[in-house]
């Protein structure tokens, strides 16, 4: 329904016409409203970010497609809902209080709100239905009473009790705030209260500290609260739990941690304590950062600590790196990859609307290279037409950033970037972008539970992701139901049967090795995992070199004892879709092999490869590649039968496209050497592997290197030499060479030793800058620099030499 006049308010921030058209100008008459009522003008804030407010144009195309996907959500629920004056649920399949624990609740309040949302938005079907905010009004003191109320106990999930449904339970009293007494909303609060007192603390364990999204999330419900229950000091304990002035800011969302969940200063967000996840719960702190900040401004509980900025530097340090032409990579999405309806086009879309959301909160520069940002991601999303399913408050923004002809989309970036805090990397090209999964003592495997992500085995393990400009939906289409969970791509891994992962709460396993992460001088980069099993039988070393136009990928030692099942090195499992993409041509040293599913083949001594529409592989020396082309069958619901998330039952097929190499049952000290070349012809891949850009300097347990031009690229799992230069311990080098100077990035990706030293290949004059760990030992006959690693933890050192 649309919003009396007078209750709109203007928000004191720089651009927000252009994110939250919604909000009208303010007359006198709005101010002295606001002092008369200061929640009043929150109120509407938070209704506006549910809805979208006056901006919505039902006579729009875009804004219609949103409001019938509105519909098409909330008629289904309006039909089904039990009304009756007797009911015990408002939906009969969802029996209250359910089995498991607030599960049931949680499903029926997020009915309710997608209801109470479509009643509230001008334009839908339900907006002119004159009953339904009275029946919303019943269900929700149905639901309340029977389920969520001071007297339940909290079992089961924590997250529903804590935040699942207080969350669910607030919007809706906000949407139906105008139709609720006072002794209903009473009610609401009185639960809200009680399951989440504070923001600082786990309510059923209260030893245990909130933390980044967790706690954000809290501060929200907080938020919310006090604005229903017109009480600032509940509003002043929400904004405080940002900065965590209860604990001296040790668990603020505005600090950067050095151990545990949260922001780390080199990029990295760690949520669950042991997994990258800013491609889940990084997106949901960014969400709501965006609608608390947006909330409270201007008003008495601004938010006014400066280290706001730790949340505004992370959409171009923690989120920008790892998107990709709208869609978010899925080594930063956890057991998020098995959720259907949660792809990375679906997150990156939402870290889209997050980033315009945010824009206001942030200087005009900032502003401007988010908006940038935002439309460079939305415009090239050509698997996902942003604005066909955007979300009604969403599309206001980004219309009038695509309309905005003095904003230019940000292109994709040419940058090798490395985040030691979260064992990951990525490499950046404008066609495509490249990275692998690691994990360590440090950093989980996998993360599953609550049933969901059932067969996570091998995906952090150096499982390698290839992102093309031209194959936007690989990951997206079925991948996950349909790949082999045997054979990701890039893994070294037995063939023993696995046993899926199932079951309540969630698991992160961590490996067995401390050895994982790299070095880059920006551009170019080097990264690599000290392979450890999950049973410990097997080991090996891995390395991917990541060049301007190829990524060298190197293994040895690769050794197997107390198992006979063989061991695979997975060099490529491609999603070809279906249709005429499924046929797709490989070529082998210039033979067309044959299109249809079901070949199979051993290459042998095979020299290069050429699959259409993706790129090159080259194998240095020969190998000999097994390929299989075949179609794969699956549903989402094996691999994610959660309760709030499971998947479809109906099958999916999709035909792969696998290349592999087998170590045989028991190898000792076995290798591999292959070369990808993203988006090459056959002609350049061929012309590669006659005459290769890039060469191998060593290949073995101790260190694996190449050089390409002027530049080193080496991982020394132990002190060894390769290519002229030589190191005493465990270290990750980069040295680009570019003129008279010599560049040197260097870290040590093991963690273990307190310092490096590092003989160069080359003589040096003088140490130009360096950071204050790295020293100039001596310049000649060849120069050695020693570098203190000890607290580092794994980040790169940087240094000139002038040779």
């Amino acid at each position: 329904m649309p919003l009396p006049r007078r209750a709109l308010l203007q928000l004191p921030l720089a651009g927000l016409l252009l994110t939250l058209p919604s909000i009208g100008a303010a007359d006198a008459a709005d101010a002295a409203d606001a002092a008369d009522d200061p929640y009043a003008p929150l109120r509407t804030r938070w209704l506006t970010l549910l809805t979208g407010g006056d901006a919505v144009d039902p006579g729009d195309s875009d804004y219609a497609t949103a409001l019938a996907a509105l519909d098409a959500a909330a008629g289904p629920l309006w039909q089904s809902m039990d009304r009756s004056a007797g009911a015990t649920t408002p939906w009969p399949d969802i029996p209250l209080p359910g089995s498991s624990g607030a599960v049931n609740a949680n499903a029926c309040y997020n009915n309710l709100r997608t209801l109470a949302t479509a009643w509230a938005t001008k334009g839908t079907a339900l907006s002119a239905e004159a009953g339904v905010p009275d029946a919303l009004a019943t269900a929700l003191d149905l639901v309340t009473a029977a389920a969520y109320h001071p007297s339940a106990k909290e079992t089961g999930n924590w997250w529903n009790w804590e935040i699942g449904c207080p969350r669910a339970l607030a919007d809706t009293c906000v949407l139906l705030h105008d139709h609720l007494t006072d002794t209903q909303l009473a009610a609401h609060l009185a639960a809200i209260a009680h399951f989440v007192p504070n923001p600082d603390r786990r309510t059923n364990y209260p030893t245990l500290a909130e933390t980044g999204a967790n706690r954000i999330d809290k501060c929200v419900i907080t938020a919310l609260r006090g604005i229903l229950a017109q009480d600032a000091t509940v509003l002043a304990l929400a904004r405080d739990g940002l900065s965590d002035t209860r604990d001296n800011g040790e668990y603020s969302i505005f600090a950067y941690v050095t151990g545990g969940d949260g922001f780390y200063a080199d990029g990295s967000f760690v949520q669950h304590g042991t997994l990258a996840y800013a491609g889940g719960y990084g997106t949901v702190l960014l969400d709501d950062a965006s609608r608390i900040l947006y909330l409270l401004a201007g008003s008495t509980w601004a938010v006014t600590d400066p280290g706001v900025s730790v949340v505004l530097d992370s959409v171009a340090r923690t989120f920008a790196p790892f998107l990709t032409n709208g869609l978010l990579m899925d080594c930063v999405r956890g057991r998020g990859v098995a959720r259907e309806h949660s792809t990375d086009h679906d997150t990156g879309a939402g870290a889209a609307a997050s980033v315009l959301r945010l824009a206001p909160s942030a200087s005009a520069a900032d502003a401007a290279r988010y908006r940038a940002l935002a439309k460079g991601w939305i415009q090239r999303d050509t698997a996902r037409d942003y604005l066909a399913r955007a979300a009604v408050p969403d599309i206001a923004a980004a219309k009038a950033v695509l309309a905005d002809a003095s904003v230019a989309a940000a292109p994709e970036p040419t940058a090798h970037l490395g985040f030691a805090d979260q064992d990951r990397f990525v490499h950046r090209r404008p066609r495509w972008s490249f990275t692998a999964t690691l994990s360590s003592t440090r950093m989980g495997r996998y993360e599953a539970g609550n049933d969901e992500n059932h067969f996570p085995w091998y995906q952090g393990d150096g499982m390698t992701y290839l992102y093309l400009a031209e194959d936007l939906a690989q990951y997206s289409d079925g991948f996950w139901p349909t790949v082999d969970p045997y054979r990701m791509p890039g893994t070294t891994v037995g063939t023993e049967p696995r046993t899926p992962v199932t079951g309540a709460g969630t698991g992160i396993v961590l490996a067995l090795d401390s050895w994982a992460g790299g070095a880059s001088d920006g551009t170019i980069g080097a990264a690599g995992l000290d392979l450890i099993s999950y049973d410990r039988t097997l080991t090996g070393r891995k390395s991917w070199f990541c060049l301007d136009d190829a990524v060298v990928a190197l293994g040895a030692g690769i050794t197997r004892t107390g198992d006979t099942h063989p061991v695979q090195t997975v060099l490529e499992n491609r999603n070809l879709h279906t249709g005429a993409a499924a046929d797709a041509a490989l070529t082998v040293d210039g033979r067309r092999q044959p299109s249809g599913a079901g070949w199979s083949a051993v290459l042998p001594r095979a020299g290069w490869a050429h699959l259409d529409g993706v790129g090159g592989y080259v194998f240095p020396g020969g190998a000999d590649v097994h390929g299989l082309r075949e179609d794969r069958t699956g549903t989402w619901y094996a691999i994610d039968s959660g309760a709030d998330t499971s998947g479809d039952t109906v099958p999916v097929t999709r035909r792969y496209l696998t290349l592999w190499l087998d170590h045989g049952a028991e190898p000792s000290d076995a290798s591999y050497a292959y070369v990808l070349l993203p988006g090459a012809d056959a002609g350049r891949t061929a012309a590669w592997a006659r005459r290769p850009a890039a060469r191998i300097v060593a290949n073995s347990p101790t260190v694996q290197a190449v050089s390409v031009g002027g530049a080193l690229l080496a991982n020394f799992f132990a002190a060894g030499a390769a290519g002229g230069l030589a190191s005493d311990g465990p270290a990750s080098v980069v040295l680009t060479r570019r003129g008279g100077r010599l560049d040197v990035a260097v870290a040590d990706p093991s963690r273990t030793a307190d310092a490096v030293t590092l003989t160069l290949p080359h003589p040096a004059r003088t140490l130009l800058s360096a950071d204050p760990t790295v020293r100039l030992v001596a310049g000649a006959p060849r120069a050695v620099l020693r570098i203190a690693t000890a607290g580092t933890r794994g980040h790169v050192q940087h240094a000139e030499l002038a040779l």
